[in-house]
C-alpha cells in the first residue's frame, strides 16, 4: 500500500523567524525559502522538506531537560565528528544544557531560541 501522507515540512515556533533561519542555515548549510518575510522564514531541502520558523508573540523556550515547558518535539541531524559539529554549532550561537544523557553517541545542543535539538554521530 503506498504512503498516505509525505512529510512536507516542519514548523518550530519563535520570537525571530529570520534569525532562527539564519542560524540553521548556517548550521546545514540548507538553501532559504523563497517565500520567506518577517512572521514566517524557511529553509528547504532538495528533495522539498521545508524547515519552518514562525513567529510567536510571547514565545516561551523549551526548558528540557525540565518539564516545566515541554520541548513538544526536536530535531536529529547526523554529523561525521560529534566534537567538531558541537563547536562549530556554540559558536553560531547554540547552546548546551548540562543534562547529556548519552554524550559519547549524540549530544543535545538547544538552538538560539531555545529548542532542543540532537546531533548525532552518523
Amino acid at each position: 500500500m503506498p504512503p498516505q501522507m509525505t512529510l512536507s515540512a516542519i514548523t518550530l515556533d519563535c520570537p525571530d523567524p529570520r534569525a532562527l533561519a539564519a542560524f540553521y542555515q548556517q548550521a546545514t548549510g540548507l538553501e532559504p525559502h523563497p517565500e520567506s518575510n518577517a512572521d514566517f522564514a524557511g529553509l528547504t531541502r532538495e528533495d522539498g522538506l521545508v524547515i519552518g520558523f514562525q513567529r510567536v508573540d510571547d514565545h516561551r523556550p523549551p526548558s528540557w531537560p525540565d518539564p516545566t515547558v515541554p520541548q513538544q518535539l526536536h530535531l536529529c541531524f547526523d554529523v561525521m565528528d560529534l566534537d567538531e559539529a558541537e563547536a562549530r554549532l556554540l559558536e553560531l550561537g547554540a547552546g548546551k544544557p548540562d543534562h547529556q544523557p548519552h554524550e559519547e553517541r549524540w549530544r543535545v545542543l538547544t538552538d538560539p531560541a531555545g529548542h532542543p535539538f540532537c546531533i548525532v554521530r552518523g
